[in-house]
């Protein structure tokens, strides 16, 4: 599958689509994920290099995607490590994304389940949401990008009112000291802080589709530090509103923080709700960009059309998505995904990058 000129995406579009992927269920459960291995209010510093190290290797995507322009990582994969790693490699990634896709799609079910449709089977809020995603990205990138448009403003008004709402319970001194254990709780926050800002990878793909390719270090560079101020914000409200020790115990601590204060007179008397419903919508956009980045993976291996791909991917990421027991196999499988995400994107396109531009070296010194 070949990208046509009507597949491309501007470098707002981009960045926004980036941002969208990034915000997903982290938001809900970072707090709690990183007091338990930081276990002093320093998790914002630790949240702050996380992004950091996210930028690093988002640029390093980026270098190595410029490389190859107006192709995917599922095509010039091949060109530097061969046909047969090439495959296997891509293979990996397109695996990577559609359990993304499903990890996202359970998430959304456990927390919908357990906050707004109580007692409704896991599969009746899956199988609504999944046809919704496939109804978006039959149409290609452009409707993807469209909709996250309209996502990404009122996620930021929605956000920032809930966010400074809570400010009447905060409490400065639950942020102190400022790193009264030095930097070593810092450090073993940071990898799972890293985590979080997964998304870079998305660029993989998206330097192929974008109509100014040259800026693609600006879409990583803006595209993560927008998460960032969304994630230091919440980190602080919550462990501020909460305390360290009131974190580790919840499961989802930014909906507990939103529930535990009141604003007389007010037309809404339970917050959690408006977050929840850019949260549903954050979720969707991962799923969906993550589902087509299977779909597009798979056709463009196989050089067929995407639609039958497509089709066929809807029930492997639902059986994906009901494969866990409970929310503690959830967040296993979140763990393990992570883990993965260190390597895939982490690792492994600063090898290539590296195989890529040695081969170039070679190739421009038989040439002269």
């Amino acid at each position: 599958m070949i990208i046509s000129s009507k597949d491309r995406i501007t470098t707002s579009q981009a960045v926004v689509i980036l941002v969208n992927y990034i915000l997903a269920a982290g938001i809900l459960t970072l707090p709690r994920v990183s007091v338990e291995k930081v276990k002093t209010p320093d998790v914002w510093i630790s949240v702050f290099l996380g992004g950091l190290i996210a930028m690093i290797a988002g640029v390093i995507i980026v270098k190595l995607s410029q490389q190859f322009p107006g192709k995917t990582f599922y095509q010039y994969c091949q060109e530097i490590v061969g046909k047969w790693v090439g495959g296997v490699l891509s293979l990996v990634i397109i695996g990577y994304f559609f359990t993304i896709s499903a990890f996202e799609v359970r998430t959304m079910a456990e927390v919908t389940g357990f906050f707004l449709l109580e007692g409704t089977p896991t599969w009746g809020i899956i199988l609504p949401f999944l046809w919704v995603g496939f109804y978006l990205i039959i149409g290609g990138i452009n409707p993807i990008a469209r909709m996250f448009e309209i996502i990404f403003p009122i996620t930021i008004i929605i956000f920032l009112l809930v966010t400074f709402m809570s400010l009447g319970i905060f409490e400065i001194d639950n942020l102190r000291p400022v790193l009264g254990l030095g930097m070593l709780p810092v450090l073993k926050g940071i990898k799972t802080a890293s985590l979080a800002f997964l998304g870079p990878e998305i660029m993989l793909l998206l330097v192929a589709f974008l109509k100014q390719p040259d800026k693609a270090v600006k879409v990583v560079l803006v595209g993560i530090s927008i998460p960032l101020i969304f994630y230091v914000l919440t980190v602080v409200m919550v462990i501020g509103a909460l305390s360290v020790d009131g974190v580790v115990t919840r499961t989802w601590p930014t909906l507990d923080l939103m529930r535990s204060f009141e604003i007389t007179g007010l037309i809404f008397e339970r917050f959690e709700s408006l977050l929840l419903v850019i949260w549903i919508m954050q979720i969707f956009a991962t799923f969906t960009i993550t589902y087509y980045a299977a779909a597009l993976g798979l056709a463009q291996l196989f050089k067929k059309n995407i639609k039958p791909f497509i089709y066929g991917l809807i029930p492997i990421i639902y059986i994906i998505a009901m494969f866990p027991k409970n929310i503690n196999d959830l967040f296993k499988l979140g763990d393990r995904i992570g883990n993965v995400a260190i390597f895939l994107f982490g690792v492994l396109p600063l090898i290539l990058l590296s195989i890529s531009r040695l081969k170039g070296e070679k190739h421009e010194t038989k040439s002269s």
